[in-house]
């Protein structure tokens, strides 16, 4: 697994493959390859050393959330019920797959999700179960229209 210290660039070739791939992670090395300006095995090397040393965690498909059943997302702040338990919040909320995000933050709430439901009911459900799982108090923030989310980092 690498480290965080390992998962950095290594020049501005580096940069502009990623940038690439941010873009557009389905780009054939032959497509990288005239967009980077080095050959097709230089490309592939690059890409295998950016995937080892963990700058290049992974590649996913970017799914319509409409398009599957789940329109409705909210962001839902929480907070220990009593601020002396265990900071295990993420833990004992993993399992609750509507949650598509779990971030920690500063401010007055200890952790921001993201979540996607199909109905306000089923938010309503999800909110009750977040309760009871970790013992906290939510306030909820309904999203009502998303005009961009997972931009490339670097452009």
């Amino acid at each position: 697994m690498p480290t965080k210290d390992s998962a950095r660039l290594d020049d501005a070739t580096d940069a502009h493959i990623v940038r690439e791939v941010s873009g557009n992670a389905r780009a054939t090395l032959a497509e990288l390859s005239v967009a980077v300006g080095l050959s097709v095995s230089a490309v592939q090397a690059r890409l295998r050393k950016l995937e080892a040393r963990g700058v290049i965690a992974g590649y996913r498909a970017v799914v319509d959330p409409e398009a599957v059943g789940k329109p409705l997302a909210a962001f839902v702040e929480i907070t220990p019920l009593d601020p002396a338990q265990p900071d295990n919040a993420p833990e004992l909320l993993a399992h609750l797959s509507e949650i598509e995000a779990c971030h920690s933050i500063a401010g007055q709430a200890s952790y921001m999700l993201f979540v996607r439901v199909a109905t306000p009911r089923d938010l309503e459900t999800l909110i009750r179960d977040i309760r009871l799982a970790a013992s906290v108090n939510t306030r909820t923030t309904v999203v009502l229209q998303t005009f961009y989310e997972g931009r490339p980092l670097l452009t």
